[in-house]
């Protein structure tokens, strides 16, 4: 792991955050929803954020639900973690496994996944 090469991020007021983390693995993901399943799957990446579900982690430092301007049923999902390690290891946990095998009764394909090391940015959060 290279520290040096996540971008660091300083978030103040969040009691379950660090006052400056580094993301070292991150990823975008495609998802599209069986025709008129776009809200729920939506619904269901949301719940990613609920509390001791794996976005609520301190080990997630970024998630973003985005969904797609042309097609409603499409939904993009981005995620910062403090490591990969960190990032499987809450995956492989109870919670985050109920969620997954929600996805099976909503997607119409394969999801699509590319990782990546953030290097420069400017995270903006609500």
């Amino acid at each position: 792991m290279q520290p040096s090469a996540g971008i660091g991020l300083r978030v103040s007021g969040l009691p379950w955050l660090y006052e400056s983390m580094t993301i070292n693995y991150g990823f975008n993901a495609t998802m599209r929803a069986k025709p008129g399943m776009g809200d729920q799957l939506i619904e269901l990446l949301a719940s990613g954020l609920k509390e001791g579900n794996p976005a609520s982690t301190e080990y997630c430092i970024v998630y973003q639900v985005s969904r797609s301007t042309s097609d409603p049923d499409v939904a993009h999902i981005t995620e910062g973690w403090t490591n990969e390690e960190d990032h499987h290891r809450v995956f492989a946990g109870p919670a985050a496994q109920a969620i997954v095998a929600q996805f099976t009764d909503l997607l119409a394909e394969e999801s699509t996944y590319t990782d990546y090391i953030p290097v420069v940015g400017k995270p903006a959060f609500a």
